[in-house]
């Protein structure tokens, strides 16, 4: 069993900056597929960025350029870097892991509201 435990969320004010982190357990970090999610109030979950074991990312289209997702393989750690945030990033961000694209294990979370 694989758990991930998320950090580094909180309030923000618009256009200020936040760094989430997702802890893993295990020795087989480095092998997973790992990405970020998050899921607004009232909406779907959906993805933010993913990250394969060598380090190819993808992420949706209208965050480019704002999100950064980098891993550390070395300490079992995924990072999202979140700049130039606006209200509608708020929501809660989810890490995930799996062998593939599909995720199989889910941190609990972690809240990020921006707002003035």
């Amino acid at each position: 069993q694989v758990q991930l435990v998320e950090s580094g969320g909180g309030s923000v004010q618009p256009g200020g900056s936040l760094r989430l982190s997702c802890a893993a357990s295990g020795s087989i970090f480095s092998i997973f597929t790992m990405g970020w999610y998050r899921q607004a109030p009232g909406k779907q979950r959906e993805l933010v960025a993913r990250i394969t074991p060598p380090g190819s990312t993808n992420y949706v289209d209208s965050l480019k350029g704002r999100f950064t997702i980098s891993r550390d393989n070395g300490k079992n750690t995924l990072y999202l870097q979140m700049n130039s945030l606006k209200p509608e990033d708020t929501a809660v961000y989810y890490c995930s892991a799996g062998y593939s694209s599909d995720p199989l294990y889910w941190g609990q979370g972690t809240q990020v509201t921006v707002s003035s």
